[in-house]
This record gives C-alpha cells, structure tokens and sequence, in this order.
C-alpha cells in the first residue's frame, strides 16, 4: 500500500500557476458536467428536453420554400 500512496503523491507547493490553472479548470468542467448530466437525465425534465428534441434539425430556410441561390 505505500508504494500506492507514493505514486498517487502530489508535491502541492511545486505545482506552477499552469498546474494550477490546469487542476482548477478540471475540477470545474468535472462539475459543470456533473450538473447537466444531472439535469438531463432527471425523469421530470423529460418532456421539456423531448420537446425541444428536433432543434438542431428545424432550418427555417427549408421550411419556408425559400431558396438561398444554392
């Protein structure tokens, strides 16, 4: 187990303002993701979520008739 916990060791006060900034950013994103995997998959925001499921595909500009010279 100690050459474990030697391997996993982190030297705190060597770590540089990159480390650092590289460590905070992690941990944030980590939540950030955290949180809307929460939101997405929790059952009583389905039908909100399936409401709004064909946004990418809607194109107004196919929609409509127009035609944009293409």
């Amino acid at each position: 187990m100690n050459s474990l916990a030697d391997y996993f060791h982190t030297d705190w006060a060597a770590m540089t303002t990159s480390d650092w900034v590289g460590t905070v950013l992690t941990v944030v994103i980590f939540l950030l993701m955290l949180v809307v995997y929460l939101y997405a998959l929790r059952p009583k925001n389905r039908d909100r979520l399936e409401a709004q499921r064909f946004i990418p595909l809607d194109n107004e500009e196919l929609n409509n008739g127009e035609n944009n010279g293409g």
